[in-house]
């Protein structure tokens, strides 16, 4: 099931979405929240006629680096050992269609396509055989980086959760399974011109590895994301352009770049 969060007329609702293609795909609007027991209503609406919201409203945004080797090489980093986690702030996450604001203390914005894990309920210490149990589903993010102040600064506060700068979406993808999440088609376009281009079977670490390692140290709660890092051909974004990524199984998400007013 391919779940949306959305507003139509000032109400903010989750629904199922249904169909398959794009211009005729509708959304059966959820009777309470997807992370309990729901029913659908049955009232469906067209998703041509609501705004898509970020599919969840996480408390915190775990993300993983360096956890692809082509794209820790294309910046000289290392791999590392173990996972490396930082954390985006809830305030840096917008949807599908949500325009990414070009920091105005940087001059260097970055995309990352990345595969989402939404976690669906709470947990703490997750054994390794347990983790399909606590995940809700999957979406796409764009680990949006400003690379100058990320380098300038060392630490990553600033260049990777300034406002805007965890775009997720389309929907939440609940009927991957664990294996086939860990080898999807993860691809991103800047204007249409690919720029990224790989498998989520590349992950030096795997979805298991970082819900283990993360788990080990705090509790995550339902609607909490974990990014599992982005394959090599990171680049520049300018004002204007219109970012895509695009992960098999799950949709595509799309924002364009603004300049901060």
């Amino acid at each position: 099931m391919r779940i949306a969060r959305f507003s139509i007329d000032g109400n903010v609702a989750f629904g199922a979405v249904e169909g398959e293609k794009q211009d005729e795909l509708v959304l059966d609007i959820i009777k309470g929240i997807p992370f309990a027991d729901f029913e659908l209503s049955g009232t469906k609406v067209p998703l041509s006629k609501v705004r898509l919201l970020p599919p969840v409203l996480p408390n915190k945004v775990v993300a993983f680096g360096r956890n692809y080797a082509e794209h820790a090489k294309e910046l000289g980093n290392e791999v590392p050992d173990a996972p490396f986690a930082f954390f985006k702030p809830s305030t840096s996450v917008i949807g599908s269609g949500d325009e990414i604001q070009y920091p105005s203390f940087s001059e260097e914005l970055h995309h990352e396509a990345e595969l989402a894990v939404v976690i669906g309920r709470l947990c703490r210490e997750v054994p390794r055989d347990r983790v399909k149990d606590v995940i809700f589903g999957y979406t796409c993010a764009n680990d949006v980086t400003a690379r100058d102040v990320q380098r300038r600064e060392k630490q990553w506060a600033r260049a990777k959760g300034f406002d805007t700068a965890c775009p997720l979406g389309p929907w939440v993808e609940t009927d991957l399974d664990l294996a086939a999440a860990s080898d999807l088609t993860i691809q991103l376009t800047v204007n249409g011109e690919q720029r990224q281009l790989g498998r989520t079977s590349e992950m030096i670490h795997s979805i298991e590895d970082l819900i283990v390692n993360i788990s080990e140290a705090m509790t995550l709660l339902p609607g909490d994301v974990i990014l599992t890092g982005t394959p090599a051909g990171v680049g520049p974004l300018h004002v204007g352009d219109e970012v895509a990524v695009t992960i098999e199984g799950i949709g595509t998400l799309t924002n364009k770049v603004v300049k901060r007013g």
